[in-house]
C-alpha cells in the first residue's frame, strides 16, 4: 500500500523560506511521478509543481515559477519542494501526490494521481 508522508511546513515570515519534503513507500517510488498540490481556507485544491519519475523534468504554477523548486532523491524515496521568497497568499495546506501509472511526466492535473499525502500547513505571515 502506498504511503505518503509530508513534513517541513510551518509558520514563516514574508520573504522567508521552507523546505518540504515527501517520505513515500510501498512501491518503487523511482519510477513515478510525483507533484505538490496546495489548498488554501475556502479554495479549490491547486497544482503547485510535479517532477517526472526520472527527475529530468519540471513543471510548475505560474504563481510559483522562479520561487519554489522541486526534486527528488530516488534513493531516499522522497521528493522535495524548496519554497523561497514566500508571500502571504502561499499559505495553504500542502500536498503531496503520486501518479498511478509507471514512468509517466509529471502533471498539473490532480486526477492524474492516485496517492495522496495527509498535508502540512504552510502560514505566511505578513
Amino acid at each position: 500500500q502506498v504511503q505518503l508522508v509530508e513534513s517541513g511546513g510551518g509558520l514563516v515570515q514574508a520573504g522567508g523560506s521552507l523546505r518540504l519534503s515527501c517520505a513515500a513507500s510501498g512501491r518503487t517510488f523511482s519510477r513515478y511521478a510525483m507533484g505538490w498540490f496546495r489548498q488554501a481556507p475556502g479554495k479549490e485544491r491547486e497544482f503547485v509543481a510535479a517532477i517526472s519519475w526520472s527527475g529530468d523534468s519540471t513543471y510548475y504554477a505560474d504563481s510559483v515559477k522562479g520561487r519554489f523548486t522541486i526534486s527528488r532523491d530516488n534513493a531516499k524515496n522522497t521528493v522535495f519542494l524548496q519554497m523561497n521568497s514566500l508571500k502571504p497568499e502561499d499559505t495553504a495546506v500542502y500536498y503531496c501526490a503520486e501518479r498511478a501509472a509507471l514512468y509517466m511526466s509529471g502533471s498539473y492535473y490532480s486526477y492524474d494521481y492516485d496517492y495522496w499525502g495527509q498535508g502540512t500547513q504552510v502560514t505566511v505571515s505578513s
